[in-house]
């Protein structure tokens, strides 16, 4: 599961409040580098929670054989004009984190109920048991 899609996914469990953004906790990791579209990532970084994304480099980045990009604590990407200004280096950094690391095997916890997701081989879990709904 690529950070990507980890920033837009939240806790539906029934009663929550606060499900979003999830907790990772991290068993396997992959890195798999992929060319970069900046024309794409621009197009795209209007609608990455960018505070989310942050949070999850912060839970990830331990668990890296190579240290995950660093990226500024804070950053307005809702502009998408003012998006246009980032230099290559943010670009890529960017780049890396939101499609390059993959959480293979680990859980996506909710923040307000402390229920785990699982995710197996890349594949996020977030089907609700019976009672939840």
């Amino acid at each position: 599961m690529r950070l990507l899609t980890h920033n837009f996914l939240q806790s539906n469990v029934r009663g929550t409040e606060k499900g979003y953004p999830l907790n990772i906790e991290v068993t396997t990791i992959k890195y798999e580098e992929s060319p970069v579209d900046k024309e794409f990532l621009l197009n795209l970084l209007p609608k990455v929670n960018y505070n989310a994304l942050v949070a999850a480099v912060k839970q990830m980045s331990p668990h890296c054989e190579q240290p995950l990009p660093e990226l500024p604590e804070t950053m307005d990407v809702s502009n998408a004009e003012q998006n246009q200004n980032l230099d290559d280096a943010t670009i890529s950094n960017l780049h890396k984190v939101l499609f390059d690391v993959y959480l293979v095997e680990g859980w996506l916890i909710c923040p307000d109920t402390g229920r785990k997701f699982p995710v197996k081989e890349c594949i996020p879990n977030m089907i609700l048991h019976e009672d939840e709904i």
